[in-house]
């Protein structure tokens, strides 16, 4: 019972959160510099780890494709399948994944901090909502810079699968016709723009939620440690739940 009281309180107190957090919107562009710095932080440090993923995540794909398809006479169709995987499910879910191990960690640490040695409270007594000036503009900033990454998440999975699709031996399917089937198979109203939907729920999900427990650690330093455990792991099971929503819901 008290497992379930605690859940509830966090899904509450993140519904209040995201609800102040949407109201300071129209503050947004005088956080211009937040928002940058924002961008920076969840876009470019996060790009390298995301495109070396990807690109083995699609190598992976179509090795093990086309040992599988290479008895049924139907390793042509290996673009299809490494094409639609990454789009509809691995490419945004992977990224979701890394945002919460890499953006989501640090958040919770920042924000834990700033509660634990009291700024948060002096943000408060000054009369800076922390909502407006700690959370909008992380907020915004993943709804930009998530289906970037998405977006080249799936580029660079695509072009991994071509690269082993050409030069393992017992594949040899030449870029071009490994291309063309992803493009025939490939619809992007459907397959990638689904895959840049979940991309936003997840990543937008995933900031809302470290934030939230950041700013609700209580204790002293050894709860920093705590919150950040709590908050990724909470984010990946999250990213799983939405994951099955989403997928039901877009279908």
């Amino acid at each position: 019972m008290k497992q379930i009281t605690i859940i509830l309180e966090g899904f509450g107190s993140t519904l209040l959160l995201l609800v102040r957090s949407l109201s300071y919107l129209p503050s947004l562009p005088r956080q211009r510099a937040r928002f940058i710095e924002q961008c920076y932080m969840i876009g470019y440090t996060t790009l390298p780890i995301v495109a070396i993923l990807s690109f083995f995540i699609g190598s992976v794909l179509a090795l093990q494709a086309g040992y599988a398809m290479q008895n049924f006479g139907a390793k042509q169709f290996i673009g299809s399948l490494v094409g639609l995987s990454m789009a509809r499910e691995l490419g945004p879910v992977m990224v979701a994944i890394l945002l919460a191990g890499r953006v989501g960690s640090a958040i919770t640490a920042e924000l834990a901090s700033m509660k634990v040695y009291q700024e948060i409270d002096a943000l408060v007594t000054m009369n800076i909502p922390p909502a407006r000036m700690l959370v909008m503009p992380r907020l915004a900033a993943v709804l930009v810079m998530v289906p970037v990454l998405a977006i080249i998440a799936d580029l660079v999975g695509w072009f991994g699968g071509a690269i082993v699709a050409k030069y393992v031996s017992f594949i040899s399917i030449e870029p071009e016709g490994y291309f063309s089937v992803l493009r025939r198979y490939m619809k992007f109203g459907e397959d990638v723009a689904g895959g840049l939907i979940k991309a936003e729920i997840f990543g937008f999900g995933v900031v809302l939620v470290c934030c939230n427990i950041g700013l609700n650690t209580r204790g002293g330093p050894r709860e920093i440690g705590a919150a950040v455990t709590r908050a990724v792991v909470v984010s990946l099971i999250l990213i799983l739940v939405l994951d099955y929503f989403v997928t039901k819901a877009l279908m």
